[in-house]
C-alpha cells in the first residue's frame, strides 16, 4: 500500500512539474492559480532545486527512498528545463546601443501613483534619452510635472493621458509622454471615453495627427487576482487586438509574462503582431516586479513591444531604482525602423 501511494504521489508530482514548466501545453497558462505561479519562473526554478535537494536527503531513509529519489529526479529535470527557458529568454544586459538618427527609445515604468517623485521619473527618462515614456498608475497632473521637469532638463515632452474617474487612486490613470521630435499625437476618442479599452484600469492609444508615425499604445492590464481573471484575459486579448498594424509600438504594465501570452500572437508575434523587445535583446527573464525580490526571481510583467516596422536593438531593466518608491522597475527598449 505504501509503495502504491509513493507511485501515485510521484506521478502527481511529475504532472504538476510538467504543468508549471510547460503550462501552454495544457492550455492552463491563463487559469487560476497556474497563472500566478508561473509568473515567477526564476523563483520556480529555485523551488524545484530546493525540492531536488530535499528529495535526495529524504532518500537516506529506506522506507521513503523510492519516492524521494523520484521527487529528486523529477525536480532536477524541472530545474534544467526552467533554467534553459530562463536563459533563452535572457538574464540581463546592462547597456543600450548608441542612438541613431532614426532610433526611438521607449521607457515604461509603473510608478505606483505618488510613490515615485515626478523629478525622479524625469531624471531617469532624460538619462535614458527616452522619446516615449508610458506611465501606468500616473495621473495627468503628475505626468505634466514629469514633462515640465524633463523640459527643464532640456528634453521637452508632450503629455497625454486616459483615466477612469471611478477607479480608486492613481491606478485609474495612465499617462503617455511623447517627444515633439517624434511628431504630433492625440489619444483616440475610444480610449478617452472607455468604449474600447482595457477593462478595469485604462490604456491609451495615441495616433499621429500628421505624418506616418507609429501608433503608440500605453498599456495597463488589470492584475490577475482571482476575482478579476476574466477581466485580465479580456485585457490581454484587447491589447493583442491593438497590434494589428505594421507600425505599432506598445509599452506598459501588462500584468502578464510571455508565458501568459501563448496563442495570442499572430504571424510570429508575441501579442498580436507585436514582438517583445526585451526577449529579443537579452532581458526577457529579468523581473520588473516586484522590487522586493532580486530581478531574476521576479516577474517580467512590464513590456515594450513593436510590430514588424520596428526592430529592437537593445534593452535595459533598471535595478538601481528599486528604492525609488515604486514596486516596478523601469524598462527601456531601443527600436530601429526596418528598411
Amino acid at each position: 500500500m505504501l509503495r502504491l501511494l509513493g507511485i501515485l504521489g510521484a506521478v502527481m508530482f511529475a504532472i504538476a512539474a510538467a504543468l508549471l514548466t510547460w503550462p501552454s501545453f495544457f492550455r492552463l497558462e491563463r487559469t487560476f492559480p497556474v497563472a500566478q505561479i508561473i509568473s515567477f519562473r526564476g523563483l520556480l526554478t529555485v523551488v524545484f532545486a530546493v525540492l531536488a535537494v530535499v528529495g535526495l536527503l529524504l532518500a537516506i531513509a529506506r522506507p521513503l527512498r523510492a519516492f524521494a529519489l523520484s521527487v529528486a529526479v523529477i525536480s532536477l529535470v524541472a530545474v534544467v528545463a526552467n533554467a534553459a527557458i530562463v536563459t533563452t529568454r535572457g538574464i540581463g544586459t546592462d547597456t543600450l546601443p548608441a542612438k541613431t538618427d532614426s532610433s526611438i527609445r521607449v521607457m515604461t515604468w509603473n510608478t505606483a501613483g505618488s510613490a515615485t517623485a515626478p523629478e525622479t521619473v524625469a531624471q531617469i527618462a532624460v538619462a535614458m534619452d527616452a522619446d516615449i515614456v508610458t506611465l501606468p498608475e500616473t495621473t495627468i497632473e503628475t505626468g505634466e510635472k514629469v514633462a515640465l521637469a524633463m523640459r527643464d532638463l532640456g528634453h521637452p515632452m508632450w503629455a497625454h493621458f486616459t483615466d477612469y474617474p471611478s477607479t480608486q487612486w492613481d491606478a485609474g490613470s495612465t499617462t503617455l509622454l511623447i517627444s515633439p521630435e517624434v511628431g504630433d499625437y492625440a489619444v483616440i476618442e475610444s480610449s478617452l471615453d472607455g468604449s474600447s479599452n482595457t477593462s478595469t484600469v485604462p490604456s491609451a492609444v495615441a495616433m499621429p495627427t500628421s505624418g506616418d508615425g507609429p501608433i503608440f499604445v500605453a498599456a495597463h492590464a488589470v492584475a490577475p487576482r482571482q476575482s478579476y481573471m476574466q477581466h485580465w484575459r479580456d485585457d490581454l486579448q484587447w491589447l493583442a487586438d491593438q497590434c494589428v498594424d505594421d507600425n505599432v509600438i506598445m509599452a506598459g504594465d501588462f500584468n502578464a509574462t510571455i508565458d501568459h501570452m501563448a496563442d495570442l500572437g499572430v504571424d510570429g508575434g508575441t501579442l498580436g503582431r507585436c514582438r517583445d523587445g526585451a526577449i529579443e535583446t537579452g532581458n526577457g527573464a529579468v523581473g520588473t516586479w516586484t522590487t522586493q525580490i532580486p530581478a531574476l526571481l521576479g516577474a517580467p510583467i512590464d513590456h515594450v513591444m513593436a510590430s514588424s516596422h520596428w526592430n529592437p536593438t537593445g534593452s535595459l531593466v533598471l535595478q538601481s531604482m528599486d528604492a525609488s518608491g515604486s514596486d516596478h522597475r523601469p524598462l527601456i527598449v531601443q527600436l530601429e525602423p526596418v528598411d
